[in-house]
């Protein structure tokens, strides 16, 4: 109940529209608040969701209804001409429909990548980044049990330059899935697990990465689950802590 009044403000201060002590106020509060915290996480994805989704190409009703114009046979052109013309349009709408599905596969993609550098962003600014802390991966492997929908291993790091740190339950547009901090050379690198079949983009394990993403990144698919390796570490760091997980999975 403490937290509503702070709550029916959260848009404005999302926004940025308020004034500017109160805008510091609230900032204070969010970054000590979970319940909040999580509520402003929530918000801005779904606002960026719908950016994402506008961005999408839809034919329109009247460019639908000329196409179908186009298509209707003509009382004084012959048959083969009004075949042509049939044909013309179908090949417009038919490459009109693999663009939009191109289009909106690769901003689905990009989508899924910039919430995953978001979440390391926040668990890096966060004064608790982990729920459950422990160097013991047989400590934090069983805290994930009946929190998540699936179980995963974490690899044996004897003799590497990582340290496990802990972990926590994360969330990918409503998709629960396990987030697990290492330290490497005091730089932290987020290791993110969710099914394959719940994200709602579909990826690849060569897809390009989005050139505005500032933190190198490596992703795989294994076991039915997705993998996301992300920090402000080297590529061959993040390559050597990936092959860790794969080889344990």
């Amino acid at each position: 109940m403490v937290c509503e009044s702070w709550k029916a403000q959260l848009d404005t201060y999302l926004d940025g529209e308020g004034p500017q002590e109160e805008m510091r106020i609230f900032d204070a509060h969010v970054r000590n608040c979970p319940s909040c915290s999580a509520d402003a996480l929530s918000r801005v994805q779904l606002k960026r969701a719908i950016q994402v989704a506008g961005k999408r190409f839809t034919p329109s009703a009247e460019f639908r209804k000329r196409m179908q114009q186009n298509m209707a046979p003509k009382p004084r052109r012959s048959f083969r001409m009004g075949w042509i013309l049939a044909a013309a349009a179908a090949v417009v709408l038919v490459a009109g429909s693999l663009t939009s599905t191109y289009i909106g596969n690769r901003f689905g993609r990009d989508q899924v990548f910039s919430e995953i550098a978001d979440l390391h962003v926040a668990t890096l600014a966060s004064s608790s980044p982990v729920d459950v802390i422990s160097t013991d991966r047989h400590t934090v492997k069983p805290w994930f049990q009946g929190k998540i929908p699936f179980a995963f291993n974490l690899p044996e790091l004897q003799n590497s330059e990582f340290s496990l740190l802990g972990g926590r339950m994360t969330y990918l547009e409503q998709t629960p899935g396990a987030h697990l901090v290492y330290d490497e050379r005091k730089h932290h690198i987020s290791v993110f697990v969710f099914q394959e079949r719940s994200l709602p983009a579909r990826l690849s394990d060569n897809a390009p990465l989005p050139g505005t993403l500032s933190f190198n990144m490596e992703t795989w698919s294994q076991g039915g689950l997705r993998y996301f390796v992300i920090g402000d570490v080297s590529a061959a760091d993040i390559d050597s802590l990936a092959k860790l997980f794969r080889t344990a999975s």
